[in-house]
């Protein structure tokens, strides 16, 4: 379960981010995680509720946002929706796509206080 490491990791972003805000706690986390990042929610969800025991994130608010895939065609031009890296452009058929979002897993914000 590589869920469990992520968690640890964005717990040491928070503290380091905390400290250097001069602040004592976490009081909301915002988390991107992209539909092709390899990340699974639940567990992710079920690793912070761990990673986050006496830490100065400890009762904040975790907030994960799942990132829907897209790509763009690069034979066409075409922007879609997509499930997974083996899709084929639904406009022109073409497997030449460059993905443009959901592959991202960042924090993307913290409330400190």
């Amino acid at each position: 379960m590589h869920e469990l490491s992520i968690a640890i990791n964005i717990v040491d972003i928070a503290a380091a981010e905390t400290k250097k805000a001069g602040a004592r706690r976490v009081t909301e986390l915002n988390v991107d995680v992209g539909s092709l990042s390899g990340v699974i929610v639940e567990a992710l969800a079920f690793a912070m509720e761990v990673a986050v025991r006496d830490t100065v994130m400890e009762k904040a608010k975790v907030n994960i946002h799942q990132i829907q895939a897209r790509a763009r065609c690069r034979s066409c031009g075409e922007e879609f929706q997509i499930a997974d890296f083996f899709e084929l452009c639904p406009k022109c058929n073409s497997s030449d796509l460059q993905i443009i979002q959901g592959q991202e897993l960042q924090v993307r914000s913290l409330n400190v206080v």
